[in-house]
Protein backbone atom coordinates (compact mmCIF):
# COMPACT_ATOMS: atom_id res chain seq x y z
CA UNK A 1 0.00 0.00 0.00
CA UNK A 2 1.07 3.49 -1.00
CA UNK A 3 2.47 5.35 2.37
CA UNK A 4 1.12 8.83 2.70
CA UNK A 5 2.35 10.75 5.64
CA UNK A 6 1.37 14.01 4.53
CA UNK A 7 -2.53 15.28 5.47
CA UNK A 8 -4.75 15.66 2.00
CA UNK A 9 -5.30 19.14 1.86
CA UNK A 10 -8.86 20.72 2.08
CA UNK A 11 -9.75 22.17 -1.38
CA UNK A 12 -11.84 24.60 -0.19
CA UNK A 13 -11.79 26.93 2.51
CA UNK A 14 -13.51 29.80 3.98
CA UNK A 15 -12.52 33.28 2.70
CA UNK A 16 -12.60 35.91 5.65
CA UNK A 17 -12.26 39.55 4.52
CA UNK A 18 -9.28 41.02 6.75
CA UNK A 19 -10.29 41.62 10.21
CA UNK A 20 -9.16 45.43 11.32
CA UNK A 21 -7.73 43.73 14.68
CA UNK A 22 -6.84 46.21 17.08
CA UNK A 23 -7.27 46.86 21.23
CA UNK A 24 -9.89 48.84 22.38
CA UNK A 25 -7.81 50.83 24.52
CA UNK A 26 -4.52 52.27 24.81
CA UNK A 27 -2.50 55.23 22.78
CA UNK A 28 -3.48 55.49 19.17
CA UNK A 29 0.17 57.38 18.54
CA UNK A 30 1.77 54.81 15.66
CA UNK A 31 4.70 55.34 17.61
CA UNK A 32 3.28 53.64 20.76
CA UNK A 33 4.65 49.99 21.43
CA UNK A 34 1.79 48.43 22.26
CA UNK A 35 -0.61 50.08 19.61
CA UNK A 36 1.77 47.92 17.11
CA UNK A 37 1.76 44.74 19.09
CA UNK A 38 -2.05 44.97 18.86
CA UNK A 39 -2.20 45.72 15.45
CA UNK A 40 0.31 44.13 13.76
CA UNK A 41 -0.20 41.74 10.73
CA UNK A 42 3.32 40.32 10.26
CA UNK A 43 6.91 40.41 11.51
CA UNK A 44 7.50 44.03 9.16
CA UNK A 45 5.15 46.08 11.40
CA UNK A 46 7.64 45.50 14.25
CA UNK A 47 10.99 45.90 11.74
CA UNK A 48 12.28 43.06 13.02
CA UNK A 49 12.49 39.31 15.08
CA UNK A 50 14.71 41.11 17.67
CA UNK A 51 12.22 43.84 18.13
CA UNK A 52 9.05 41.70 18.33
CA UNK A 53 11.04 40.13 20.98
CA UNK A 54 12.10 43.17 22.99
CA UNK A 55 7.99 44.27 22.61
CA UNK A 56 7.06 40.86 24.11
CA UNK A 57 9.57 40.25 26.68
CA UNK A 58 8.38 44.28 28.21
CA UNK A 59 4.79 43.00 28.53
CA UNK A 60 6.51 39.95 30.57
CA UNK A 61 3.59 37.32 30.34
CA UNK A 62 1.93 35.08 27.89
CA UNK A 63 -1.08 33.22 28.33
CA UNK A 64 -2.29 30.03 26.56
CA UNK A 65 -5.34 27.79 26.75
CA UNK A 66 -6.25 24.28 26.66
CA UNK A 67 -2.96 23.00 25.99
CA UNK A 68 -2.12 19.47 27.53
CA UNK A 69 1.44 18.76 28.03
CA UNK A 70 0.57 15.82 26.10
CA UNK A 71 -1.12 16.32 23.59
CA UNK A 72 1.41 16.35 20.30
CA UNK A 73 4.14 17.38 22.20
CA UNK A 74 2.67 20.30 23.51
CA UNK A 75 4.78 19.99 27.06
CA UNK A 76 8.16 19.65 24.97
CA UNK A 77 6.90 23.15 23.12
CA UNK A 78 6.11 25.08 26.09
CA UNK A 79 9.05 24.25 28.10
CA UNK A 80 11.05 25.48 24.92
CA UNK A 81 9.50 28.59 25.27
CA UNK A 82 10.22 29.25 28.49
CA UNK A 83 13.95 28.36 28.27
CA UNK A 84 13.87 30.74 25.22
CA UNK A 85 12.20 33.51 27.18
CA UNK A 86 12.64 33.15 30.47
CA UNK A 87 11.69 37.12 31.36
CA UNK A 88 7.81 35.74 30.00
CA UNK A 89 5.85 34.40 32.27
CA UNK A 90 3.46 31.61 30.44
CA UNK A 91 0.87 30.85 32.15
CA UNK A 92 -1.12 27.37 30.94
CA UNK A 93 -5.17 27.98 31.34
CA UNK A 94 -7.18 25.21 31.57
CA UNK A 95 -5.27 22.57 29.77
CA UNK A 96 -8.39 20.01 29.31
CA UNK A 97 -10.82 22.07 28.10
CA UNK A 98 -12.28 21.78 24.52
CA UNK A 99 -12.13 24.69 21.60
CA UNK A 100 -15.49 25.71 22.45
CA UNK A 101 -14.52 26.70 25.76
CA UNK A 102 -11.52 28.34 24.89
CA UNK A 103 -13.62 31.02 22.96
CA UNK A 104 -15.76 30.89 26.39
CA UNK A 105 -13.07 32.01 28.13
CA UNK A 106 -12.14 35.00 25.83
CA UNK A 107 -15.16 35.90 26.30
CA UNK A 108 -16.06 35.93 30.33
CA UNK A 109 -12.25 38.02 30.68
CA UNK A 110 -12.46 40.09 27.80
CA UNK A 111 -10.45 43.34 29.10
CA UNK A 112 -8.52 41.52 31.74
CA UNK A 113 -4.83 40.58 32.10
CA UNK A 114 -6.30 36.88 32.84
CA UNK A 115 -7.74 36.41 29.30
CA UNK A 116 -5.89 33.80 26.88
CA UNK A 117 -3.82 35.39 24.43
CA UNK A 118 -4.18 32.81 21.72
CA UNK A 119 -6.04 30.15 20.92
CA UNK A 120 -5.66 26.23 19.54
CA UNK A 121 -8.65 25.04 18.11
CA UNK A 122 -10.06 22.51 16.04
CA UNK A 123 -11.81 24.06 12.35
CA UNK A 124 -15.44 24.14 13.00
CA UNK A 125 -15.16 25.96 15.97
CA UNK A 126 -12.57 28.70 14.30
CA UNK A 127 -14.88 28.78 11.48
CA UNK A 128 -17.67 30.01 13.87
CA UNK A 129 -15.47 32.75 16.15
CA UNK A 130 -13.05 34.45 13.33
CA UNK A 131 -14.72 37.92 14.59
CA UNK A 132 -12.69 37.37 17.55
CA UNK A 133 -9.10 36.80 15.72
CA UNK A 134 -6.58 39.24 14.79
CA UNK A 135 -4.78 38.22 11.51
CA UNK A 136 -1.75 38.26 11.19
CA UNK A 137 1.09 36.05 9.05
CA UNK A 138 4.24 34.52 10.35
CA UNK A 139 7.86 34.68 8.63
CA UNK A 140 7.10 30.87 7.03
CA UNK A 141 3.24 31.82 5.73
CA UNK A 142 4.53 30.85 2.13
CA UNK A 143 5.67 27.34 3.55
CA UNK A 144 1.92 26.84 4.83
CA UNK A 145 -0.44 25.12 1.98
CA UNK A 146 -3.49 28.20 0.90
CA UNK A 147 -5.55 25.26 1.63
CA UNK A 148 -5.11 25.51 5.33
CA UNK A 149 -4.66 29.01 6.13
CA UNK A 150 -7.42 32.25 5.97
CA UNK A 151 -6.23 33.85 3.67
CA UNK A 152 -5.53 37.37 6.08
CA UNK A 153 -4.24 35.00 8.78
CA UNK A 154 -7.30 35.45 10.89
CA UNK A 155 -6.52 31.24 11.99
CA UNK A 156 -3.96 28.93 10.33
CA UNK A 157 -3.57 25.51 10.41
CA UNK A 158 -0.24 23.46 12.63
CA UNK A 159 -0.30 20.36 13.03
CA UNK A 160 -2.73 17.47 12.46
CA UNK A 161 -3.59 13.77 11.54
CA UNK A 162 -6.06 10.87 11.16
CA UNK A 163 -9.04 9.85 13.18
CA UNK A 164 -7.97 6.54 14.64
CA UNK A 165 -9.11 4.00 17.22
CA UNK A 166 -6.66 3.03 20.22
CA UNK A 167 -7.41 0.55 22.56
CA UNK A 168 -5.72 -1.89 25.00
CA UNK A 169 -4.80 -4.80 23.08
CA UNK A 170 -4.37 -7.20 26.29
CA UNK A 171 -7.95 -6.95 26.95
CA UNK A 172 -9.98 -6.31 23.65
CA UNK A 173 -9.29 -7.79 20.21
CA UNK A 174 -7.96 -5.51 17.28
CA UNK A 175 -11.33 -3.68 16.04
CA UNK A 176 -10.76 -3.59 12.17
CA UNK A 177 -14.91 -2.11 11.60
CA UNK A 178 -17.14 0.01 13.24
CA UNK A 179 -18.93 -3.20 13.02
CA UNK A 180 -16.69 -4.63 15.45
CA UNK A 181 -17.60 -2.04 17.96
CA UNK A 182 -21.11 -3.10 18.27
CA UNK A 183 -20.45 -6.61 19.40
CA UNK A 184 -20.31 -7.75 23.02
CA UNK A 185 -16.53 -7.64 23.01
CA UNK A 186 -16.49 -4.15 23.77
CA UNK A 187 -19.41 -3.68 26.10
CA UNK A 188 -19.26 -0.40 27.94
CA UNK A 189 -15.58 0.19 26.55
CA UNK A 190 -15.47 2.34 23.93
CA UNK A 191 -14.97 6.49 24.50
CA UNK A 192 -14.87 9.68 22.53
CA UNK A 193 -12.22 12.62 23.49
CA UNK A 194 -14.93 15.38 24.30
CA UNK A 195 -18.53 16.56 23.12
CA UNK A 196 -18.53 16.69 19.00
CA UNK A 197 -20.59 19.78 19.95
CA UNK A 198 -17.77 21.31 21.59
CA UNK A 199 -14.62 19.50 20.88
CA UNK A 200 -12.84 18.90 17.64
CA UNK A 201 -11.16 15.72 18.26
CA UNK A 202 -15.09 14.66 18.50
CA UNK A 203 -16.57 15.99 16.19
CA UNK A 204 -13.95 14.57 13.83
CA UNK A 205 -15.23 10.53 15.40
CA UNK A 206 -18.36 11.28 14.12
CA UNK A 207 -17.01 12.29 10.78
CA UNK A 208 -15.00 9.00 10.71
CA UNK A 209 -17.62 7.13 11.73
CA UNK A 210 -20.19 8.90 9.08
CA UNK A 211 -17.69 7.98 6.04
CA UNK A 212 -16.95 4.33 7.35
CA UNK A 213 -20.80 4.12 7.46
CA UNK A 214 -20.72 4.83 3.38
CA UNK A 215 -21.69 8.56 3.94
CA UNK A 216 -20.14 11.66 3.06
CA UNK A 217 -19.18 14.62 4.98
CA UNK A 218 -22.12 16.80 3.14
CA UNK A 219 -24.65 14.91 6.24
CA UNK A 220 -23.46 13.86 9.10
CA UNK A 221 -25.97 11.40 9.95
CA UNK A 222 -24.79 8.23 9.47
CA UNK A 223 -22.32 9.02 12.17
CA UNK A 224 -24.44 10.16 14.63
CA UNK A 225 -27.11 7.32 13.69
CA UNK A 226 -23.58 5.06 14.57
CA UNK A 227 -22.79 6.57 18.23
CA UNK A 228 -26.48 6.28 18.72
CA UNK A 229 -26.48 2.51 17.89
CA UNK A 230 -23.47 1.86 20.04
CA UNK A 231 -25.19 3.64 22.90
CA UNK A 232 -28.24 1.55 22.80
CA UNK A 233 -26.07 -1.09 23.12
CA UNK A 234 -24.12 -0.31 26.36
CA UNK A 235 -20.74 0.07 24.54
CA UNK A 236 -20.46 3.67 24.65
CA UNK A 237 -19.17 5.11 27.61
CA UNK A 238 -20.27 8.84 29.02
CA UNK A 239 -16.12 9.68 30.04
CA UNK A 240 -14.13 12.12 28.60
CA UNK A 241 -10.95 10.75 27.94
CA UNK A 242 -7.47 11.89 29.09
CA UNK A 243 -4.52 10.54 29.43
CA UNK A 244 -5.20 9.38 32.94
CA UNK A 245 -8.27 7.39 32.44
CA UNK A 246 -6.41 5.59 29.70
CA UNK A 247 -3.57 4.70 31.66
CA UNK A 248 -6.36 3.42 35.00
CA UNK A 249 -8.49 1.44 31.98
CA UNK A 250 -11.70 3.43 32.21
CA UNK A 251 -11.37 3.97 28.99
CA UNK A 252 -10.08 1.05 27.69
CA UNK A 253 -11.23 1.90 23.39
CA UNK A 254 -10.68 5.21 22.55
CA UNK A 255 -11.72 7.41 19.22
CA UNK A 256 -8.91 9.99 19.31
CA UNK A 257 -5.92 11.60 16.77
CA UNK A 258 -3.74 8.73 15.95
CA UNK A 259 -0.63 10.99 17.35
CA UNK A 260 -2.72 11.34 20.48
CA UNK A 261 -3.66 7.69 20.75
CA UNK A 262 -0.10 6.34 19.56
CA UNK A 263 1.18 8.43 22.81
CA UNK A 264 -0.98 6.40 25.16
CA UNK A 265 2.04 3.42 25.06
CA UNK A 266 3.92 5.56 27.54
CA UNK A 267 1.25 4.45 29.86
CA UNK A 268 -0.22 1.38 28.80
CA UNK A 269 3.01 -1.02 26.64
CA UNK A 270 -0.27 -2.91 25.46
CA UNK A 271 -1.77 -0.23 23.91
CA UNK A 272 -2.65 -0.04 19.75
CA UNK A 273 -3.46 2.24 17.59
CA UNK A 274 -5.12 1.26 14.15
CA UNK A 275 -6.53 3.45 11.27
CA UNK A 276 -9.73 1.88 9.69
CA UNK A 277 -9.11 0.91 6.04
CA UNK A 278 -11.19 2.42 2.93
CA UNK A 279 -11.19 6.10 3.92
CA UNK A 280 -9.54 8.18 6.75
CA UNK A 281 -10.76 11.45 7.98
CA UNK A 282 -8.01 13.83 8.54
CA UNK A 283 -7.87 17.36 10.41
CA UNK A 284 -5.56 20.33 11.44
CA UNK A 285 -5.55 22.01 14.31
CA UNK A 286 -5.38 25.82 13.77
CA UNK A 287 -3.44 28.65 15.78
CA UNK A 288 -5.11 31.80 16.26
CA UNK A 289 -4.58 35.15 17.95
CA UNK A 290 -7.13 36.70 20.35
CA UNK A 291 -8.00 39.98 18.99
CA UNK A 292 -8.11 41.30 23.14
CA UNK A 293 -5.04 39.76 23.95
CA UNK A 294 -3.71 41.15 27.15
CA UNK A 295 -0.42 40.56 25.37
CA UNK A 296 -0.54 40.81 22.21
CA UNK A 297 3.18 41.13 21.42
CA UNK A 298 3.69 37.79 23.24
CA UNK A 299 0.76 36.45 21.25
CA UNK A 300 2.70 37.43 18.07
CA UNK A 301 5.89 35.64 19.30
CA UNK A 302 4.21 32.53 20.10
CA UNK A 303 2.77 32.38 16.44
CA UNK A 304 6.45 32.87 14.85
CA UNK A 305 7.69 30.29 17.73
CA UNK A 306 5.03 27.40 16.66
CA UNK A 307 5.90 27.95 12.84
CA UNK A 308 9.52 27.43 13.14
CA UNK A 309 11.34 24.75 11.93
CA UNK A 310 12.18 23.88 15.27
CA UNK A 311 9.00 23.67 16.58
CA UNK A 312 7.60 22.07 13.61
CA UNK A 313 9.64 18.87 14.11
CA UNK A 314 8.31 18.92 17.84
CA UNK A 315 5.23 18.63 16.67
CA UNK A 316 6.55 15.94 13.78
CA UNK A 317 8.48 13.87 17.09
CA UNK A 318 5.02 13.98 18.93
CA UNK A 319 3.38 11.84 16.02
CA UNK A 320 1.57 14.69 14.41
CA UNK A 321 2.21 16.20 10.68
CA UNK A 322 3.39 19.69 11.05
CA UNK A 323 1.51 21.85 8.07
CA UNK A 324 5.33 23.27 6.74
CA UNK A 325 6.30 19.33 6.58
CA UNK A 326 6.25 19.50 2.43
CA UNK A 327 8.11 22.69 2.58
CA UNK A 328 10.65 21.62 5.00
CA UNK A 329 11.07 18.07 3.54
CA UNK A 330 12.09 20.17 0.43
CA UNK A 331 14.00 22.30 2.00
CA UNK A 332 15.93 19.27 3.55
CA UNK A 333 15.01 20.77 7.60
CA UNK A 334 12.82 18.00 8.22
CA UNK A 335 13.09 15.14 10.80
CA UNK A 336 13.62 12.50 8.18
CA UNK A 337 13.22 9.76 10.49
CA UNK A 338 10.76 10.74 12.43
CA UNK A 339 8.75 11.77 9.18
CA UNK A 340 9.26 8.13 7.54
CA UNK A 341 8.01 6.27 10.64
CA UNK A 342 4.41 7.93 10.47
CA UNK A 343 2.28 5.53 10.07
CA UNK A 344 0.50 4.27 6.86
CA UNK A 345 -2.86 5.35 6.02
CA UNK A 346 -6.02 4.62 3.37
CA UNK A 347 -5.16 6.43 -0.35
CA UNK A 348 -8.78 7.60 0.05
CA UNK A 349 -8.60 11.15 2.86
CA UNK A 350 -11.39 13.32 3.76
CA UNK A 351 -11.45 16.75 5.22
CA UNK A 352 -14.18 18.83 5.97
CA UNK A 353 -14.94 21.71 3.97
CA UNK A 354 -16.27 25.38 5.60
CA UNK A 355 -19.55 24.71 4.65
CA UNK A 356 -19.59 20.81 5.41
CA UNK A 357 -18.27 21.67 9.05
CA UNK A 358 -21.10 24.64 9.19
CA UNK A 359 -23.45 22.15 8.71
CA UNK A 360 -22.16 19.00 10.81
CA UNK A 361 -22.16 21.20 13.40
CA UNK A 362 -25.46 22.63 13.32
CA UNK A 363 -26.93 19.00 12.87
CA UNK A 364 -25.02 17.61 15.59
CA UNK A 365 -25.97 20.85 17.84
CA UNK A 366 -29.85 19.68 16.85
CA UNK A 367 -29.47 16.17 17.40
CA UNK A 368 -26.58 14.93 19.20
CA UNK A 369 -27.63 14.98 23.61
CA UNK A 370 -30.69 13.42 22.12
CA UNK A 371 -28.81 10.70 20.25
CA UNK A 372 -26.84 9.18 23.01
CA UNK A 373 -28.99 10.19 25.89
Amino acid sequence: MKKNRGLMVATVLVTVGALAAGCTSGSTDSSDTSNVSATATSLADFGSMEALEEAAIAEGALNVIALPRDWANYGEIIDLFKEKYPEITVTELSPDVSSAEEIQAAETNKGLDTAPDVFDLGLSVALQNTDMFAAYKVQTWDDIPDALKEESGLYVGDYGGYMSIGYDSSKYPEPTSLEDLLSEDYRGAVAINGDPTQAGAAFAAVGLATVQNGGTLDDFTPGIEFFSELNDAGNLLQVDVTTATVASGETPVVFDWDYLNASHTADNANWETVLLQNVAYASYYNQAINADAPHPAAARLWQEFLYSDEVQNLWLEGGARPVRAEAMEEAGTINAEAWAALPEVPDTIVTPTQDQSDAAATLLGETWASAVS
